[in-house]
């Protein structure tokens, strides 16, 4: 995580401590007592401070203790009788291709500070580190000193709200310390909903000598079993409840809520079952995916063996769709306008893609120049008005495309002329319009 935003999350998760801390006591419990020390005063701060910086001290030591590493030349003792986890696909020893290091038993790598951690749980980015062997007891004690130190507080806050209630005039509230009040629940509630839940998790996890890790992995198996695929396989590190808990706390349960440096170097661990090889390796491996070799990546990012681009490729555009054969026989086609001189050469029957095809094709059009990159063919340029009226004059000139006038003969013509004039038309007044009446 860049540095920038990491500090500027350390400093808001000190600002959700320490403003409740801080206005609690001077803003709504100091003028509550009206502003004089007492016995009944002191008893109430002392051990809410002492929560209070022992959350803070926690919190320290989650940030600056190095949750463990693997020590360079690491190797895991074959011969040794306390096992070492191995790969799902090869059965050999887990190995991180990015350290360039052998990992021990429930180590992972962690992509943001880059490096394998011992016993790695997460990586927490309110503490900016991540929670390993060294510093998962520093980050159990600060979970609960949070659900801890904000019980505290609302239960002091809500002590005040109930004297208000009584009406006594002198425990009335200001404006002021309505408005602290309502902040400081604002700020402390939603933290520990929040956080409450995921010391409930963190704390399930400790009775059970689980990581998070882990626990998506019994989950995996979970479903494994649920499926039928796989018999129901032990967790090899729960060692029972105490033991479990004696592992990262310590063995004097009085010192459990102090900080202290939780045994063992994080490279091996205490097993609940002695090594058998009939017992299937942890995390259990999907049966389905025995046969299945390791991915290799290519020796050369090209698709072709010799390196370079195939010279069989085609592109898909190029081939014809299939055409129903009802309609291939007689229906055209033409990429060429109908007025075009070569809208007939070009016209051809639709059919279905075949080899044959394409063969007729290519000797159709063996005489035009092909343009590279281009699906068609090159024709010679003409005037496009010209074509145009060319081509409606043979159309008018073919048989049976138009209806054309033909006027009658002469002779015909005259004697109907004649008659014309013989026959006389007598029109009435009524008849005429107005402007030609006498």
């Amino acid at each position: 995580m860049h540095s920038f935003l990491a500090y500027l999350i350390i400093s808001f998760v000190l600002l959700l401590i320490l403003f409740p801390v801080l206005t609690s006591q001077v803003f709504i419990i100091w003028p509550w007592y009206g502003r004089e020390w007492t016995v009944e005063l002191i008893t109430l701060l002392v051990p809410f401070n002492a929560l209070a910086l022992m959350l803070l001290w926690n919190y320290y030591l989650c940030i600056s203790t190095d949750p463990g590493r693997v020590p360079d030349g690491w190797e895991p003792d074959f011969l040794a009788g306390d096992g070492y986890e191995v790969k799902k696909l090869t059965g050999g020893p887990r190995y991180c291709r990015t350290c360039e290091k052998y990992k021990p038993p429930r180590s992972h790598h962690c992509r943001q500070c880059n490096r394998c951690v011992l016993r790695m749980d997460h990586h927490c980015p309110w503490v900016n580190n991540c929670i390993g062997h060294f510093n998962y007891g520093h980050f159990l004690r600060f979970l609960f000193y949070v659900d801890v130190t904000c019980t505290y507080h609302l239960s002091m806050v809500t002590r005040r709200i109930m004297a208000t209630m009584s009406r006594r005039y002198y425990d009335d509230l200001s404006g002021f310390e309505f408005f602290c009040i309502v902040m400081n629940y604002v700020f402390v509630v939603p933290v520990i909903l929040a956080v409450g839940a995921f010391s409930l998790y963190h704390f399930y996890n400790l009775t059970s000598n689980t990581t998070t890790v882990e626990g998506w992995e019994k989950d995996k198996a979970a479903t494994l079993k649920r499926n039928g695929k796989i018999q129901e396989v032990k967790f090899p590190y729960d060692v029972g409840v105490w033991q479990n808990m004696v592992s990262i706390l310590g063995s004097n349960p009085l010192l459990w809520c102090c900080p202290s440096v939780p045994g063992g170097t994080g490279l091996k661990f205490q097993l609940s079952v002695g090594i058998d090889h009939d017992v299937e390796a942890w995390p259990p491996r999907d049966p389905a995916l025995e046969h299945q070799k390791p991915f290799k990546l290519p020796d050369s990012p090209w698709t072709y063996e010799n390196g370079d681009f195939n010279p069989d490729l085609r592109p898909s555009n190029a081939r014809q769709r299939p055409i129903d054969e009802r309609s291939s026989t007689r229906a055209y086609t033409s990429a060429l306008p109908p007025y075009h001189p070569d809208f007939e050469h070009d016209a051809y029957p639709l059919q279905s893609h075949s080899t044959e095809t394409d063969t007729d094709l290519e000797e159709e059009y063996k005489g035009l120049r092909v343009r590279r990159g281009s699906e068609g063919y090159e024709v010679r340029s003409v005037n496009r008005e010209e074509m145009l009226r060319e081509y409606i004059q043979t159309e008018v000139e073919r048989t049976g495309r138009y209806q054309v006038y033909q006027p009658e003969d002469t002779e015909c013509g005259e004697d109907h002329e004649s008659d014309s004039r013989d026959e006389t038309i007598v029109i009435s007044d009524d008849d005429r319009p107005l402007g030609l009446r006498n």
